[in-house]
C-alpha cells in the first residue's frame, strides 16, 4: 500500500553554498510523485517543526526554486539545537499531526541522529512515515562518505584564497597564517594544499587535528622553511591539539567564551591566530607575522562554487526522494566514489553516520604531521570542479649585473 501523505524538509547545523540544491532537489523530485501531497519547509530547522512555522514548498514557482538552488546559505533558515529523545518526541508529535508521512533532513552527523531517533518514535506508534537524513558539512567529516555536499565549495574557496596569499607573500615576504574551520577533522584545511602551483608556493606548512601539535616543532618547520624561501604560508586547523587531546587554544588561552553546553569556543574568534603569530613573532624575531582566520566565510562565498559540488548537492536531495517514496526506505544518503570519477548514491542506516566523525586517512598525511601527500591531493582534484584560474609568473632571464657582479 502506497504512503500518501505531506512532506516536511528542515536545514540543520552550519550553512554551506551548496545546501539549497539538496533542499530544491528535494522539492522538484517530490513534485513528481503523486504518493506526496504536500511539501512544507520547516524554518530553522527543528526548532521550525516545534513551533509548527512551516511554509507551503509546493506553491514556489520553477523560476524561484532555481534561484534559491544557486544562493548559497540556508534558505530555510537553520539551527543549532542538538535535540534530546524528548525533544525528538515534540518533533514527532507535530509531525503526525500535521499527517507528515515524508520527513527530509538535511544536515550533519547531529542531524542524522535527530532523524534516527525520530524514525524509531514513529516506529513505536505504528505510524508510517519515512524519514531521510540528506548529508551536508563543509567538515567533510561524515562516516561512510566519500566526501560531503558542501566541502568541494568550501574547498575551492580555501584554495582560491591560498592561492591569492602566495602572490602577495612572495612579493613582499614574510609569514602568514591562515586558520581554518575544522574542530575534530583536517579535510578542509587540507584543501589549502591545491593553491601550490609551483615549487616554491604555499601553503608549505599544514596542520591538522588528526596529528598531535607542539610548538618547538612549529618553531622549527617555520625557520626552515623561511630560510629556504624567505617567506612561509601555513595554512591550520582551528583544532589543532596537543598530544594529550588538548586544543592549543585552550592550552594557552584561558578566557575564550563558551556556549550554552560549557564548551569552549574554539571558532571563528581569531584567538588561535594570534596565539601562533605573537609565539612566532617572540621566538624567531621575524617582524612581519600575519594571520587570518577565514570564519564563516569559508562557508558561504557568493560566487566561488564548484560545479562538481553544486551538482552531487542536488542529485543527494533528488535521492533522498527516490529512496524514500520508490523504495519505501529510511536512513541516510551516502556518497560513494565510484573510479576515476564517479559517484554512487547509497542509503545506510541512520547509526552509520549518526553522532560519528571521519577524520583524514593516515595516507592522506605526510610522516611529519606537517603537511598532506599526493594521495590527499589526487582524492581533492574533482571536488573543486572545472574552471580554476591559474597564475603566472615572468620567464623572462635576467640581466647581468655590471656594477655589483656576484
Amino acid at each position: 500500500m502506497s504512503l500518501i501523505g505531506k512532506a516536511v524538509i528542515a536545514q540543520g547545523g552550519g550553512p554551506t553554498s551548496v545546501i539549497n540544491q539538496s533542499l530544491v532537489g528535494i522539492i522538484e523530485e517530490a513534485k513528481k510523485y503523486p504518493e506526496i501531497t504536500r511539501i512544507y519547509g520547516a524554518l530553522h530547522g527543528v526548532e521550525g517543526i516545534i513551533h509548527e512555522d512551516f511554509i507551503d514548498l509546493t506553491q514556489e514557482t520553477r523560476r524561484n526554486l532555481d534561484d534559491v538552488a544557486h544562493t548559497p546559505s540556508s534558505a530555510l533558515l537553520a539551527t543549532r539545537v542538538k535535540p534530546d529523545k524528548d525533544y525528538c518526541c515534540e518533533i514527532f508529535k507535530v509531525l503526525k499531526a500535521h499527517e507528515i508521512r515524508y520527513f527530509f533532513y538535511i544536515g550533519g552527523n547531529d542531524s542524522s541522529d535527530t532523524a534516527r531517533i525520530v524514525d524509531e518514535y514513529a516506529k513505536a506508534e505504528g505510524y508510517r512515515m519515512r524519514v531521510i537524513h540528506v548529508p551536508k558539512t563543509i567538515d567533510n567529516d561524515l562516516c561512510t562518505n566519500d566526501h560531503t555536499p558542501g566541502y568541494g565549495s568550501a574547498a575551492r574557496f580555501v584554495m582560491q584564497a591560498f592561492s591569492g596569499t602566495n602572490l602577495d607573500m612572495r612579493a613582499l615576504g614574510g609569514i602568514y597564517i591562515g586558520i581554518i574551520m575544522g574542530r575534530n577533522a583536517g579535510f578542509l584545511a587540507a584543501a589549502a594544499s591545491a593553491a601550490k602551483q609551483y615549487e616554491d608556493d604555499g601553503p608549505h606548512l599544514i596542520y591538522l587535528p588528526e596529528r598531535p601539535f607542539a610548538l618547538d616543532t612549529f618553531y622549527k618547520d617555520v625557520q626552515e622553511v623561511y630560510d629556504r624561501y624567505g617567506r612561509c604560508v601555513i595554512a591550520v586547523s582551528e583544532g589543532i591539539a596537543d598530544a594529550d587531546g588538548v586544543p592549543i587554544v585552550t592550552k594557552y588561552l584561558d578566557d575564550l567564551e563558551k556556549d550554552a553546553h560549557g564548551n569552549t569556543n574554539i571558532s571563528g574568534n581569531g584567538a588561535l591566530g594570534k596565539l601562533l603569530a605573537d609565539k612566532l613573532k617572540s621566538k624567531l624575531q621575524i617582524r612581519r607575522v600575519r594571520a587570518d582566520t577565514f570564519g564563516y566565510i569559508q562557508r558561504c562565498f557568493l560566487g566561488c562554487l564548484s560545479d562538481t559540488d553544486c551538482k552531487e548537492a542536488r542529485e543527494v536531495g533528488e535521492k533522498a526522494v527516490q529512496f524514500s517514496v520508490l523504495q519505501e526506505k529510511d536512513g541516510s544518503v551516502s556518497i560513494r566514489r565510484i573510479g576515476n570519477y564517479a559517484v554512487q548514491y547509497d542509503l545506510v542506516p541512520f547509526e552509520a553516520v549518526a553522532g560519528l566523525t571521519k577524520k583524514m586517512p593516515d595516507e592522506f598525511i605526510n610522516d611529519s604531521g606537517n603537511n598532506v601527500t599526493t594521495a590527499f591531493r589526487d582524492y581533492l582534484r574533482p571536488l573543486l570542479g572545472n574552471g580554476i584560474l591559474k597564475v603566472a609568473r615572468f620567464r623572462a632571464p635576467r640581466v647581468e649585473k655590471i656594477l655589483y657582479k656576484e
